[in-house]
């Protein structure tokens, strides 16, 4: 099963709550740079998810990884039988792509159909706001935009169609940025624009409209990402911005526009690099 990235088209950090999180408003797009998770049959004792990792390293306790956290979920009113789950690694981690939400949905996802389950879409749902307020999204990965602390879906039809025939850069950094200290900068407030209704407009107006409103503080911290975006906007990009708290960078650009992969990674040669075409919803 694939797992797909996606992007804050917007992302505005509106107030503090109670307990502690804070609610945004955003919407999140489904991107085609995707992760792959392969079931099988476990032979290890002891172990009741064994995870295997290839592609690119994660550093992070197996145990602890969201795979396996999926997996303890549905364990706990499932009877389920030991796993091997290998997971290819290719959504760069620490950049706000949602790559190890989209692995823990994914891994709800595959579990559910190989073991036939029976949950529902509206029951995984439940089961991935258990380990991460934006891994619902991932069960659909459907265009939509959100609120809450990023749990509240709505799914909106029409957006990634208008996007289709442009193609974006992801541009990420070997930078870490801790999501903690993003939001410990950051005070809450209402926009002046909503942003759903600045991403229905045509994307060549989202540049001086559309915010997202962790590159202040982040930046400020990270010179080389607002120099990254400042690159972008200046090799042609229609609209550029940081996703999530960061650290990866995105951009569109026309399709007459001639940067391609290979440029951008000698451009970017510390980076994380690549272009993707965007896709029909139904696509991804």
């Amino acid at each position: 099963m694939r797992a797909c990235a996606k992007i804050n088209l917007g992302l505005n950090v509106v107030e503090r709550r109670n307990d502690g999180f804070h609610n945004i408003e955003t919407v999140f797009l489904p991107v085609p740079l995707f992760d792959t998770l392969d079931i099988g049959d476990d032979a290890s004792p002891g172990i009741p998810c064994l995870l295997d990792i290839t592609g690119d390293a994660i550093d992070c306790d197996k145990k602890k990884n969201l795979v396996v956290r999926a997996y303890d979920l549905l364990a706990q009113d499932f009877s389920l039988p030991k796993v091997t789950v290998t997971l290819n690694k290719r959504i760069p981690a620490g950049a706000g792509l949602g790559g190890g939400s989209s692995d823990a949905a994914a891994t709800l996802r595959l579990l559910n159909e190989h073991l036939s389950l029976g949950l529902t879409v509206k029951q995984t749902e439940r089961y991935a706001a258990a380990l991460g307020a934006d891994c619902p999204f991932f069960v659909r990965s459907q265009t939509a935009y959100a609120e809450g602390i990023g749990d509240k879906l709505y799914v909106i039809p029409g957006i990634r169609n208008k996007l289709c025939g442009l193609r974006m850069a992801i541009v990420k950094p070997p930078v870490s940025v801790s999501t903690r200290e993003a939001y410990a900068a950051i005070t809450p407030r209402r926009p002046a624009r909503h942003c759903l209704d600045i991403v229905m407009q045509p994307v060549e107006t989202w540049r001086d409209l559309l915010i997202n409103d962790f590159e202040e503080p982040v930046f400020a911290r990270h010179g080389e990402l607002s120099e990254i975006k400042t690159t972008l906007y200046r090799l042609g990009a229609v609209y550029a911005s940081m996703t999530g708290s960061g650290s990866a960078i995105y951009a569109f650009f026309p399709t007459s526009s001639s940067i391609g992969k290979l440029q951008l990674r000698r451009i970017f040669p510390e980076c994380f690099a690549t272009m993707v075409s965007i896709r029909r919803d139904a696509e991804i």
